[in-house]
């Protein structure tokens, strides 16, 4: 093996894992009728940094309701 090789049987579970994550929080995004923010600005941000932005909308972005008693 030299340094150029990449091991990709290492690797693809974790990018399996990534789309999944990714793929998620996209289809829940679109689905919330509210987030906190643009929806547009959470599908950049998504997809635009790995795993941190699909984790961060399910933290921050996902509005969340509180039931209320009648």
């Amino acid at each position: 093996m030299t340094e150029t090789d990449i091991p990709w049987a290492l690797l693809a579970p974790f990018i399996v894992l990534y789309f999944i994550l990714a793929v998620s929080a996209l289809v829940n995004c679109i689905k919330q009728e509210k987030t906190n923010g643009p929806k547009w600005m959470w599908i950049l941000i998504i997809f635009g940094i790995s795993f941190v932005g699909p984790v961060s909308y399910f933290i921050i972005g996902k509005k969340t309701y509180e039931r209320r008693r009648v």
